[in-house]
């Protein structure tokens, strides 16, 4: 499955109202941190069919960055049944991100 560009017209939807967990990834296009987290998200989205990946620009989408509270990014969370199971800001290697889930 590829990763989802979530904004607040899809989130309900996509993200709280998911059957399946879901990994958030908060970023934005300058930041380098974040393009060194994109393409492992992105890879993570592809292997596992068990989870949704979605992508926040917190540019576009400041009133979900809001609602989450990121004041760093990247900030990954997981999301499970409607609520943060997990979070981490930081760029991670592909085995933390994997054990956040």
């Amino acid at each position: 499955m590829s990763v989802i560009k979530i904004n607040k017209n899809n989130f309900m939807e996509e993200v709280m109202h998911s059957d399946k967990p879901v990994l958030l990834d908060f970023y934005a296009d300058w930041c380098g941190p974040c393009r060194m987290v994109g393409p492992i998200v992105s890879e993570i989205a592809e292997e596992r069919t068990d989870i949704k990946v979605g992508k926040i620009n917190v540019d576009d989408e400041p009133e979900l960055a809001s609602e989450f509270q990121v004041m760093s990014i990247p900030m990954l969370a997981v999301i499970k049944n409607g609520k943060i199971v997990n979070s981490t800001v930081g760029a991670r290697p592909k085995e933390q991100i994997l054990a956040m889930l």
